[in-house]
């Protein structure tokens, strides 16, 4: 039986849900993702911008043209003024969201290496060229 969702994202198959991709403007964020430019999805607390990305995240991948990828890195926020630590965890996060969402688990094996080598002010472009190779994509999604 389906319910209301309150907290986290939206579950088609047990929320009562409306299609997220409907409740965003879709063609111009995809317009957007197309110019290589940068758009923040700005709305108050569950109202829907993480079902919205990570439907976006899908609808991009399915597409084939882009690797999409979503991570949530709030964890970060708690190394406040350390950067090593804080970008421990997003490297961290990224990595284990390429092993679920792309099915690239080399990511976390390689995180570690990747910070130890290129330091905390480097690592994450490191890890996003280890990622993109071939495929790379300048189009980024950020959750407000």
């Amino acid at each position: 039986m389906r319910f209301f969702n309150t907290a986290g994202p939206v579950n088609c198959e047990k929320h009562y849900c409306l299609s997220p991709l409907e409740r965003i403007n879709l063609p111009d964020i995809l317009n957007l993702i197309a110019q290589e430019k940068y758009f923040v999805l700005h709305a108050p607390r569950q109202t829907g911008k993480t079902s919205a990305l990570l439907a976006l995240m899908e609808h991009l991948n399915r597409a084939g043209q882009y690797r999409a990828l979503y991570a949530n890195i709030e964890g970060a926020q708690a190394a406040r003024e350390d950067v090593a630590a804080a970008m421990r965890a997003i490297v961290s996060e990224i990595a284990s969201r390429a092993r679920d969402f792309l099915n690239e688990p080399f990511l976390k094996a390689i995180a570690q290496q990747v910070l130890q080598e290129n330091g905390p002010h480097a690592a994450l472009g490191e890890l996003f060229d280890a990622l993109g190779g071939a495929q790379r994509t300048t189009s980024h999604l950020v959750a407000g």
